[in-house]
């Protein structure tokens, strides 16, 4: 009877350890993974703007801290105050859920009119109420482990930017890949993160822009918090402007105000529409365009993972998951050559 090699013995063990303490270690770090993507992500965006400063004589600390503070006031910041605001919102819609669901239903009961088919006698508002008051707690839920995950970024951050050198050694040192599919993964990660946080954030953002307008033209009431809504609608494929123009709609015409309900309804279709066509056109196409698919499933996924920040956070999950696999085709998908 041939006998397990003892060098084979030790090399599970060493793995099951290996795998038995990494995965306690990822066990507690889940709620704080937000962090981890967060510094990819900065450190892509802020590598080449390092390199150029450490070039020009800068002090690596003075550099990177001058950095991590412009991207504290020209990217969180922003963030913090539309979390803030759609946050108290979401405490006026939780609080007032069931009367809203009730507004829609009998909205619903109009058009059943036109068309003669009964819906709402399906509907129960105190379900539907239910469901949209858990889905909009969770979605701006987490501050607490927010905070941590943004300590944690601006940590990791800091070292990766004053320690680039030890950093690339690292990776080389102890990511059991060769080298050339670690070069070719590295391109292909800094491609990602500038298509989710430069093209989809930018194209969200003119959106939501174009938006405000309509609704400053047709006076709807608290029209920068719509226009919010809008930006984060068009992040997500198959909603976009919807998550603004459609509630804005409702409440117009729930007011009897039927000129500003159709007039903001058929300028978020047309003109904000047509706008989201055009700079995905010109703005995504310069970038890498990312698959509308992976947005959606990455956006379902981020969202009870991350809150609300997973709208940006879950297509790079995904897209960094699809990056391990061909990292793994790569390496082990070829047949050996006899």
């Amino acid at each position: 009877m041939k006998q397990i090699s003892p060098k084979i013995i030790r090399q599970i063990f060493v793995l099951f350890l290996i795998a038995l303490i990494g995965g306690m270690i990822l066990l507690k770090m889940v709620p704080y993974f937000s962090g981890v993507l967060g510094t990819i992500i900065l450190f892509v965006l802020l590598n080449k703007p390092m390199k150029s400063l450490v070039k020009k004589g800068w002090n690596p600390s003075l550099a990177a801290g001058l950095l991590m503070l412009t991207s504290f006031f020209i990217i969180l910041l922003p963030i913090a105050g539309a979390f803030l605001m759609l946050g108290n919102k979401i405490g006026n819609a939780v609080e007032n859920s069931e009367k809203i669901t009730s507004i829609i239903k009998s909205q619903l009961q109009y058009f059943e009119n036109l068309v003669g088919f009964k819906l709402t006698s399906k509907i129960d508002a105190s379900a539907v109420s239910e469901w949209l008051s858990n889905s909009l707690q969770g979605l701006a839920g987490g501050t607490f482990n927010t905070v941590i995950a943004i300590s944690i970024m601006y940590f990791l951050v800091y070292y990766m930017l004053t320690n680039r050198k030890k950093l690339y050694e690292s990776l080389y040192g102890y990511i059991p890949i060769s080298n050339d599919n670690l070069t070719i993964i590295g391109s292909e990660i800094r491609g990602i993160v500038r298509a989710n946080t430069l093209g989809i954030p930018l194209v969200a953002i003119a959106q939501g822009l174009v938006a405000l307008i309509g609704f400053l033209i047709f006076g709807v009431e608290n029209p920068f918090f719509w226009a919010v809504m809008v930006t984060i609608g068009s992040m997500i494929p198959f909603v976009g402007n919807l998550l603004g123009t459609l509630p804005v709609f409702i409440l117009a015409l729930t007011n009897g105000n039927t000129f500003q309900a159709w007039g903001v309804l058929l300028y978020g279709v047309v003109v904000v529409g047509l706008t989201d066509n055009l700079i995905r056109l010109y703005v995504l196409k310069k970038l890498d365009d990312v698959h509308p698919l992976i947005t959606l499933i990455g956006v379902i996924v981020g969202i009870p993972l991350f809150g609300f920040i997973g709208l940006i956070f879950g297509p790079l999950l995904i897209n960094l998951f699809l990056v391990i696999v061909r990292i793994y085709k790569r390496e082990y998908g070829k047949e050996d050559k006899a």
